[in-house]
């Protein structure tokens, strides 16, 4: 927006432009068509995110290659981005996920559930960055980034209302309404969906909403964001057994009809931008957040209950200055405050090492200070680079409400009685203060040969401090966890273009990642983890007639241990260098079949494929993979009401979400739905 202008523009609609001409906010704060950037990025769009209409945002993200949010019971899931889906310590932190370019948690108090906050259902568009990310990034986004954008505010008056059912006792309704006069728009959204469960003792409830406030003045330009979710939840877990995903009497079960999750959270934040004359630019960004969140840990033994909550607030700045017509110079300074607690408390006696009481009670003050700059040189017409780096420091002041040490909550020593073993399961450290001093680098070149091919390349590093949970919430007695920064490098190289009516990128990328924080036998967390990650990610767009159009993303990937690793609770060293890692098949992705036959319909087939992956450490128990097909049929009515139909696993095949190997129980399996139909009408005002 120049200075002066006082009338909204439309933002642009992703869906009007080619893939490469997309234009995204993710890598650098500031918008820049894909094909200029040496990041490896996605985009779903608007029209995409209406049509998929996802119950879980695994519908919604499964189309982006290297991609995989797996879905756990109700709205739970976990995440990965070139990785392996990463579970126990060292898991939780190693993805960035935003809205409107703000990390959803605070630093260093991630959970693995936190896309569940945000309003995906009605939002503009989801960015998706593959890869660590750039200096704009804190270290969160070792593997990727998932921001999703809300939308833009209408021209004109607008609102709408969508009622939605499916198997289950499945039921949503959506609204927005949108307006804007001069200089002020502002649109609000709030969803609510019910569902009953496909398995015992499940289901749950959420509501979400979206308030943003445009301002478009002489000289600056603000948007601010006000948004928060509310889930009840249910929880079913694991089904037992080899193949029991695939056993009638058993995939409806649930093992943990006691289990449950309620969360609660509510963000907000103010985009300040101001455009000189000079093409000099100014961004200020403050923000502030708050989480509750309860459940019980079904997965651990005795199934204690755990409360945690943060309040944060938090400050993004950048400056960008032109040094001339070919030399642009970015830098900026990130400051984030957080104050969090935890509680973990078992309820009665499980065994002699887990008696019944609190088990953690602690607060945590964090205080995290970073500085960037990026350097963007336009060498020729065709070639350019861009350099930048980030210097961050974390800093943790803990404090333990509870009796220290490996005691029960009174300060009484667990003791077995009949063999005179002694130690509690958990431990507590004294107070103590953590800090952590990270820095990063990341280069990039894009050359234009033509708009036919277009190659660029990346060297990066990236940082994930330890959170608070590895540090504070220790076991087996070990007093302090030593724990330094996850490191990673990383290196990709980039083919795309677009040739007659097809659009193709085409990413080769290798990671090495250090430092890697788990869990040892002993149950201690430990930092001295190695592993790998390589392979091939391609997307394709095709228009091969006026009504028909073809889409495909997917990778050809390979996720490595490096060193020898003990599994929690046994003493053997297991041979694991070179083999794969848990959860990570080597290939996955998808096709959709679009067609359109007017303006008012559109037809889309899904396919997804996800390949066999190994299901414990030493590689010997495993997944065999699934192909899933979807329907999805959506039709304007008139201009006042429009209708849409979902058919999801149409060939009703039966698959896990995910499957997991547990020395104790064996093959556990999160159960894939059956063939379900959604249907939706929506009335516009």
């Amino acid at each position: 927006m120049s200075p002066g202008q006082t009338l909204l523009a439309a933002e642009p609609t992703v869906s009007d432009l080619a893939p490469l001409d997309t234009i995204t906010v993710t890598a650098n704060r500031i918008e820049e068509p894909i094909a200029v950037q040496s990041s490896s990025l996605s985009v779903v769009t608007e029209d995409e995110i209406e049509l998929v209409s996802a119950v879980h945002i695994t519908e919604l993200l499964n189309r982006v290659p290297g991609v995989w949010i797996t879905r756990g019971n109700g709205q739970e899931h976990l995440t990965a981005i070139r990785s392996p889906v990463l579970t126990g310590a060292g898991s939780c932190g190693s993805f960035y996920a935003a809205e409107d370019g703000v990390s959803v948690r605070p630093i260093g108090f991630c959970n693995v559930n936190q896309l569940f906050d945000l309003n995906s259902e009605q939002a503009g568009r989801v960015e998706v960055l593959r890869g660590p990310g750039t200096s704009f990034h804190h270290s969160d986004a070792v593997h990727g980034v998932i921001n999703v954008i809300s939308l833009a505010p209408a021209q004109s008056s607008e609102s709408s209302v969508a009622l939605e059912a499916g198997p289950y006792d499945y039921g949503r309704v959506k609204f927005t309404t949108s307006d804007s006069s001069g200089r002020l728009g502002y649109r609000v959204s709030v969803n609510g969906a019910s569902d009953g469960g496909y398995q015992d003792d499940s289901g749950y409830d959420q509501q979400k909403f979206t308030a943003r406030f445009d301002y478009h003045g002489a000289n600056w330009f603000s948007k601010t964001l006000l948004s928060g979710s509310n889930l009840n939840q249910e929880t079913a877990g694991y089904v037992v057994g080899t193949d029991a995903y695939k056993d009638e009497d058993l995939r409806t079960t649930n093992p943990n009809p006691e289990a449950y999750r309620d969360s609660q959270a509510v963000r907000w934040q103010t985009h300040f931008e101001r455009s000189f004359s000079d093409d000099r630019t100014l961004v200020i960004t403050p923000y502030a957040r708050y989480s509750d969140m309860a459940f019980l840990m079904h997965f651990l033994p005795g199934q204690p209950t755990e409360e945690n909550g943060q309040r944060s607030a938090g400050l993004q700045s950048s400056y960008r200055l032109p040094l001339s017509s070919e030399l642009t110079l970015t830098q900026g300074i990130d400051l984030e405050l957080t104050d969090a607690y935890l509680k973990q408390t078992q309820g009665e006696d499980f065994n002699w090492s887990i008696p019944a009481g609190k088990q953690y009670d602690y607060q945590v003050d964090a205080r995290m200070v970073a500085a960037f700059m990026t350097v963007d040189y336009q060498a020729t017409e065709r070639l350019s680079f861009t350099a930048g780096g980030r210097y961050e420091t974390l800093a943790y002041d803990y404090d333990n409400r509870m009796v220290s040490g490996n005691t029960d909550e009174n300060g009484a020593p667990c003791v077995n009685v009949g063999s005179g073993a002694t130690g509690c399961r958990y431990t507590r450290p004294e107070d103590r203060k953590d800090d952590f001093e990270n820095i990063s680098v990341n280069l990039g070149a894009v050359y234009h040969l033509s708009d036919a091919f277009i190659t660029s390349g990346r060297l990066t590093q990236g940082f994930r401090p330890p959170q608070a949970t590895e540090l504070y919430r220790l076991q087996s007695g070990q007093l302090i966890a030593n724990l330094d920064s996850e490191q990673v490098d990383s290196a990709e190289l980039a083919f795309k273009g677009t040739v007659g009516d097809v659009s193709y990128d085409v990413v080769a990328y290798y990671m090495e990642k250090s430092n890697v924080i788990f869990q040892s036998s002993q149950r201690e967390n430990l930092d001295n983890g190695e592993t790998r990650h390589y392979g091939i990610e391609y997307q394709f767009f095709w228009n091969f007639a006026d009504a028909w159009e073809l889409t495909a993303g997917g990778a050809l990937v390979r996720h490595q241990y490096t060193n020898d690793v003990t599994a929690p609770g046994s003493s053997e060293l297991l041979h694991t260098d070179g083999k794969d890692m848990v959860s990570a098949p080597r290939r996955m992705g998808s096709v959709q079949l679009n067609w359109e036959p007017g303006s008012a319909t559109r037809v889309e087939l899904q396919w997804v494929s996800m390949g066999q992956y190994y299901t414990d450490l030493e590689n010997l128990h495993r997944y065999d993979g699934h192909n899933l097909l979807h329907l999805r049929l959506a039709h304007q009515i008139s201009d006042s009401i429009g209708v849409g139909l979902r058919a999801t696993n149409l060939t009703d095949e039966y698959y896990a979400e995910r499957a997991d190997y547990s020395g104790f129980a064996g093959d556990r399996y999160f159960v894939g739905l059956p063939r379900s139909v959604f249907g939706d009408v929506q009335f516009n005002f």
